[in-house]
């Protein structure tokens, strides 16, 4: 991976975390009942770092970039624990990263879309036998099929940037965390079918909000300005941000061994897209409707 790169993330999250931890620890309502026996050779900025390029720098086996970090970028960082080590470190980032991945730049430019995708976290013949997630984790079913995990649920703006997201049991309807996704927000948002509510479009509305969706066939055909039309076709934009978010980087995968460690490795691989200098993103011709 690029060293410039590396030392870009690192600064940039080292910088956050000296405003940020002293308002953690400040805000913490009691001391921790047990506290670390172990010193750590790796700060904490360099554990988030380590995390985050991990889905910037292509490996889909994060033993594997460990190894390579431990032959390559050992100058970079210098104290590197064991591997084992490093994975019982994951979880002391999981509230840091949080507030660091909301804390990047974002513009409201008041044409947002929205979706969901699913983060399977085993097949779901083996839904039953699986003992990490047996609690939290659920059945769910898209337009593929059932599958056994969560909900990543997106709101993007037409600059490709990821304005918010949260994660639900597999079983929850889109339309029930769509409210909270779009606070703070005001403009249109363009959704598929799925977030059809005659509720959810009052409620958006009351908030300055205009959910826009396509209309069924047994629905009496609504008018729609041009423009709407147009964004409702640009709907493909959130699938493709969907599509990097798991390919590119690594936010599903049935390896983990803690609820912690895939909080974590879910929004790292969030941050590491939002830190990517290029996103997809609608042409500056169709956002003029906007204005």
């Amino acid at each position: 991976m690029n060293v410039d790169k590396l030392v870009e993330i690192y600064y940039m999250v080292d910088e956050f975390l000296i405003k940020f931890m002293p308002y953690m620890e400040k805000k913490l309502l009691t001391e921790p009942t047990r506290k670390p026996t172990r010193t750590c050779s790796l700060n904490l900025s360099e554990i988030m770092t380590i995390l985050i390029a991990f889905h910037l720098i292509g490996f889909r086996n994060f033993k594997m970039y460990y190894i390579h970090l431990e032959q390559f970028h050992s100058s970079e960082f210098r104290t590197l624990v064991s591997y084992n080590r490093f994975i019982s470190l994951v979880k002391r980032t999981l509230v840091p990263m949080y507030f660091f991945t909301h804390s990047l730049s974002k513009t409201r430019t008041g044409c947002y879309f929205i979706d969901s995708t699913a983060i399977k976290v085993c097949k779901v013949q083996r839904a039953c036998s699986n003992k990490v997630f047996k609690s939290i984790a659920t059945k769910g079913k898209t337009t593929t099929g059932w599958f056994f995990g969560f909900k990543l649920h997106l709101i993007v703006n037409d600059l490709g940037e990821i304005m918010n997201f949260t994660l639900t049991p597999g079983r929850v309807n889109d339309r029930f965390p769509a409210k909270s996704l779009c606070k703070n927000l005001i403009g249109k948002v363009f959704s598929d079918k799925g977030y059809i509510s005659k509720e959810l479009f009052e409620k958006l509305m009351e908030k300055g909000i205009e959910l826009i969706t396509h209309i069924k066939k047994n629905m009496k055909n609504a008018f729609m300005t041009l423009w709407d039309k147009l964004m409702l076709r640009k709907r493909s934009i959130i699938e493709t941000i969907i599509d990097q978010l798991k390919n590119i980087s690594q936010i599903e995968h049935s390896r983990h061994r803690s609820i912690p460690n895939f909080i974590v490795n879910l929004i790292a691989g969030i941050t590491a897209y939002g830190l990517k200098e290029k996103k997809p993103a609608i042409a500056n011709i169709y956002t003029t409707g906007l204005q």
